[in-house]
């Protein structure tokens, strides 16, 4: 989903160059006797530097410690960051010396402030080193010692920032790989709630938890709150400033950057943890790659590069989204998760149901007017499949253990990609219009380039999955109509131009 086109927005963020202290008993022997050392660490997102568990180097990266004053504290500091990166955060009011003892000359006010670079190293010579937590709001649940340290990791660059990544696993997925990659693993910032589940310091609504004191019951970002009830301040801006004052902010700054949006709402897109079903499309994703390469593409090259690699790197399909409206996830589990069932038809669910009443644990089949084999409207008209009723059924185990639905829906792509045989209302009518390949695959589809991440990706992967085949022969993937702005015209925006207009004033 937030492949979809519009998802990505450029916005302008509080960003923060964090200084991180370094646990001078930790530090290698080339960097002894070099008193209070600080590794930099740039963030976009603030509000995730309470829940940081490690900063990230990369190995073969060439590092610099750097001698210089904090800006805003005046205090004398010694940094660690890339040596590519120096002249980036070392901008604006830094001049550098070539000579140590011209560091002294500087008082706090000077309109520039010197900065010195000390000596060089790798990367993989800082892995291992401890730090100081630089939030101490709450500790991680697990396994605390193996925090705050410094790892190393491949996706580091040195393109913008300090070279030195901001690691948190509770809010990212390079962060979390590369936090479980780290030997001993780094442990996420989770703490027990009240009902001693582990949970981030964010909750779902998007405000921090108790934990975080001052902070606590703050929207992390601006835009989760009701029109005109936003502070003036962020929780970004307060941090930063908290930060400054604590010398524990090399550098605080607005910067412009693309971040993903809700396609739906336009509200910043949190990533967080959460317990998900998954379809394993790695296990079928050079399949996929196969049958594709059958498929008569238009144009070609959308096809062959912009789909072919989207399946050459497929990862596995998060089907689960904590939504209200939508098919609900056919899926009821103990309260242990060690028994489940995954429910396939109204028929299946009515004989689980009178399982459940014969067991006692269901008071009632709440669709005994149902007849299961009668396909009609009336019938079907006294059935309710939406979340709020079927999350009042509950079935038991094959051991007598209740179990309840797992509260989740199905991504609604994977309603799209189903259209071939839901159509029909298959496997249950018309099984001749697909399993003799009447109605299936399709002769021919066609649909908006940015599809080749939804609908015709979704309709290839269950019908590889399922019937080991293309969901179509034949498909004309066109180009997107614009407006004025360079925005996709679309129904939602209200930004569409009416076509026949066009025609009447242009031909």
């Amino acid at each position: 989903e937030l492949n979809q086109p519009g998802t990505y927005q450029d916005v302008t963020d509080t960003t923060v160059v964090a200084q991180f202290k370094a646990k001078e008993e930790t530090l290698p022997e080339f960097l002894q006797n070099e008193g209070v050392i600080y590794f930099l660490a740039w963030t976009t997102t603030p509000w995730t530097l309470p829940s940081n568990t490690a900063l990230t180097v990369g190995n073969k990266i060439d590092y610099v410690l750097v001698e210089t004053y904090n800006q805003y504290t005046f205090e004398p500091i010694k940094v660690i960051l890339a040596k590519k990166l120096v002249s980036y955060q070392f901008s604006g009011k830094f001049n550098q010396v070539e000579d140590k003892s011209e560091l002294s000359t500087y008082n706090s006010g000077d309109k520039t402030i010197p900065f010195y670079v000390v000596k060089e190293f790798k990367g993989k010579d800082l892995v291992g080193i401890k730090y100081e937590q630089l939030l101490p709001y709450a500790l991680p649940n697990d396994n605390p010692e193996n925090a705050f340290r410094v790892i190393a990791g491949d996706f580091v660059t040195t393109e913008d920032g300090t070279g030195i990544v901001h690691t948190a696993p509770t809010f990212g997925a390079d962060d979390a790989m590369v936090a479980k990659q780290a030997k001993p693993e780094v442990p996420p910032l989770l703490v027990k709630d009240e009902n001693e589940n582990l949970v981030p310091l964010v909750d779902l609504q998007g405000r921090f938890r108790p934990e975080m004191k001052e902070f606590a019951g703050k929207y992390v970002k601006n835009e989760y709150y009701n029109d005109g009830k936003a502070p003036e301040r962020s929780v970004d801006v307060e941090l930063a400033i908290k930060l400054k004052e604590e010398n524990k902010a090399f550098k605080v700054e607005k910067y412009k950057h693309s971040y993903p949006n809700c396609w739906r709402t336009d509200k910043p897109i949190l990533y967080y943890p959460l317990d998900s079903w998954f379809i394993k499309v790695t296990d079928i994703k050079d399949r996929m790659f196969e049958l594709n390469e059958t498929i008569n593409w238009k144009p070609k090259s959308t096809g062959e590069k912009r789909f072919g690699n989207w399946l050459a790197n497929a990862n596995d399909w998060n089907l689960s989204r904590s939504r209200y409206w939508g098919i609900p996830l056919p899926i009821w589990r103990t309260e242990d998760g060690k028994e489940g069932i995954c429910i396939g038809s109204v028929e299946e669910l009515k004989t689980e149901m009178q399982k459940a009443v014969e067991a006692g644990v269901l008071e009632k089949d709440i669709f005994a007017d149902f007849e299961v084999g009668d396909n009609s409207e009336a019938n079907y008209a006294t059935i309710d499949l939406h979340k709020n009723i079927v999350d009042q059924i509950i079935l038991v185990s094959p051991s007598g253990q209740p179990m309840k639905r797992e509260s989740d829906l199905i991504d609604v792509w994977f309603d799209s990609g189903s259209m071939p045989y839901a159509q029909w209302h298959y496997p249950f009518e018309n099984k001749e219009l697909i399993d003799e390949n009447k109605s299936f695959p399709a002769d021919f589809i066609a649909e908006g380039v940015d599809q080749t991440r939804g609908w015709f990706y979704t309709l290839h992967a269950i019908g590889t999955m399922v019937f080991d085949s293309v969901a179509y022969k034949n498909v004309v993937s066109n180009g997107l109509v614009l407006d004025k702005n360079g925005q996709k015209m679309s129904k939602r925006l209200g930004n569409a131009a009416d076509p026949f207009e066009i025609l009447n004033k242009y031909g």
